[in-house]
């Protein structure tokens, strides 16, 4: 790095946060990083060299601040800000509002962003580039022009947030019947989410594969291709499991991947990291997707493969130095699985709450990017990614296989996580062939994963916190804010009082007598209701929709009946296990 880059502010959190610090300490910089007030313990708090308070949990009060993010940028004298991703990373009027204040950003041209931010936008301006895509609107649809665009493609049809990524606001039409209320919760997700309700139709391509390219550019004209990667195994349009290269690509398509993929950069006057997504049908066809202009939650994959570490890369282009290399072959085969906080066995509802035990797998070719460890809580205010796994193999079943073992090693305790569900998916002969498309795992695994959890013993209760008097006094580190800075105070700990709390599973349906009480699985905010007192209802039927971790959750009636008692209306938070409705 030159003498002009020497402090970075991190705006963001957890993993991707603790992820770039330990690249910026391996540049010499300095690391500077934010928190909100359900951060305070956090790791990515602990990891950095400095650390200031944001402001209350809600990522509107703190996160989303950019006002503060520059105020405490320029207290903490730093030189730039890196996004990370989520939050602001696609924002362009954040990374406008950095160069105005005469800092360095850590990513795209704000102009770059907002072209393919935009995703209709985008899509015109692929076309103008030569690269392929999928039928779809020109502009923002009603209800009527979503009608309109059916008749001529028909269904099924994709409802996609203009502004949106990341699966957020996404729903998948298959007939007239569904398409009004999927185009009002897009729409009203894609508000939630991105500030803007406007949705775009796309004709769906069913049982694609998800395959996306790795670009980065320089500000000298110089676009590099890093290569592919395959992100098939998705839920509810969420990726789960990412690998490089894609079992589906061979080096005729990389090829033509990869000049799509520069081409369009080169049309936006593109800078710093960027992925194209793809669409690759059954049939071969390839189509655009949509572009993310940051750094993608899987690109250790690609560092593994192609032998670069991405975000140093991120700084070095940053910094003003050329890249110096243009189309990377991969060599070998990385996998990576995403460890979320939620509970495969009750349809992967978030699980947040304190870690009791953290053990990760220390193998050769096994890495972790963690965000929390043992002693931590993962908040409910933001989404439930805890930690990545990725492992490196000479060949794609040695990766599978790798993989495998570190899932076995990898201890997670207090909270549920997806571990379970990734052994049983790469252990899949799918998976294992390479065969795994975007719907697999919900038309084709699920069913067999959830057949197989009812046939196992309910779990037990585990302690949270171990009871027990200390023999001699604990050293303890105190959090002590100054002015909103974040300082550490040692101190000694003699309290010989440890509380034992056992950690129950809460249950979402209670029979009593003649009726079963609906009670909320998590706490979270209530966006819909969609029954009222005295309806009817049959089995499976949503009787609202509760948001919680950045997550649209369904909770339905368990059985048919009549609801006797309503209890909650759209706007309200509710904790766990609150009485909901119930049904005679």
């Amino acid at each position: 790095m030159t003498a002009v880059l020497r402090t970075v502010l991190i705006a963001n959190r957890a993993e991707i946060a603790v992820r770039i610090m330990r690249t910026i300490r391996d540049l010499g910089l300095r690391s500077v990083a934010v928190y909100s007030e359900a951060d305070r313990s956090a790791l990515h708090v602990e990891t950095a060299d400095e650390a200031y308070l944001l402001g209350p949990a809600p990522a509107a009060e703190s996160y989303l601040r950019i006002d503060k993010l520059i105020e405490i940028a320029k207290r903490s004298n730093a030189d730039a800000i890196h996004p990370g991703y989520g939050f602001l990373a696609e924002n362009e009027g954040f990374a406008q509002a950095v160069e105005d204040a005469g800092l360095i950003w850590i990513g795209p041209p704000p102009s770059a962003m907002a072209q393919m931010g935009d995703k209709v936008a985008a899509r015109k301006t692929a076309i103008a580039a030569g690269v392929p895509v999928v039928p779809g609107t020109e502009n923002p649809v009603d209800v009527e022009g979503a009608r309109a665009f059916a008749s001529e493609h028909g269904y099924p049809l994709a409802l996609k947030a203009v502004m949106g990524g990341g699966g957020k606001a996404f729903r998948v039409v298959r007939t007239g019947a569904e398409l009004e209320e999927a185009l009002e919760g897009a729409s009203r997700e894609a508000q939630a989410y991105f500030g803007d309700a406007s949705v775009f139709c796309e004709r769906y391509v069913d049982k694609p594969r998800h395959v996306e390219a790795q670009i980065l550019a320089d500000d000298h004209g110089n676009v590099a291709f890093l290569g592919e990667r395959d992100c098939s195994t998705q839920r509810r349009h969420q990726k789960l499991i990412e690998e490089a290269p894609s079992p589906a690509v061979d080096a005729a398509l990389r090829e033509k991947i990869g000049e799509a993929a520069v081409s369009l950069a080169k049309a936006v006057g593109y800078r710093n990291a960027g992925t194209l997504e793809f669409l690759l049908s059954p049939s071969g066809d390839l189509s655009f997707l949509e572009m993310n202009t940051r750094l993608q939650v899987e690109h250790p994959v690609t560092e593994l493969v192609v032998g670069k570490d991405l975000v140093a890369e991120q700084l070095r282009i940053a910094d003003g130095q050329q890249l110096g290399y243009g189309f990377l072959e991969p060599r070998g085969h990385a996998i990576e699985c995403r460890i979320n906080a939620e509970d495969p066995a009750a349809g992967f509802l978030p699980s947040p709450g304190a870690i009791t035990r953290w053990d990760e797998p220390r193998d050769p070719f096994v890495r972790v990017d963690e965000g929390f460890t043992a002693g931590k809580s993962v908040p409910r205010d933001y989404d439930s990614l805890i930690a990545k796994l990725i492992c490196f193999g000479t060949d794609r079943e040695q990766a599978r296989l790798r993989i495998l073992e570190a899932l076995r090693d990898f201890h997670i305790e207090g909270i549920q996580t997806t571990i379970p569900f990734h052994r049983a998916f790469i252990s899949h002969e799918t998976f294992s062939e390479g065969n795994v498309t975007t719907r697999f795992v919900e038309d084709g695994f699920l069913p067999e994963f959830n057949a197989l959890l009812e046939q196992l013993p309910p779990m037990t209760e585990r302690a949270v916190v171990s009871s027990g008097r200390a023999s001699a006094p604990l050293q303890r580190t105190l959090t002590v804010e100054v002015s909103g800075r974040r300082y550490d105070v040692t101190i000694l700990d003699n309290d010989d009082t440890h509380q034992f709390h056992p950690l129950e599973r809460a249950a979402s349906t209670h029979s009593v007598g003649g009726h079963d009480e609906v009670r909320a699985p998590m706490q979270g905010k209530i966006l819909k209701v969609l029954v009222e007192t005295g309806q009817e209802v049959d089995s499976g039927e949503l009787i609202c929709t509760l948001e919680a971790m950045k997550m649209e959750n369904h909770v339905v009636a368990p059985r048919e009946g009549t609801i006797a008692e309503l209890n909650v209306e759209a706007g309200m938070t509710v904790e766990t296990g609150a009485l909901i409705a119930v049904i005679e």
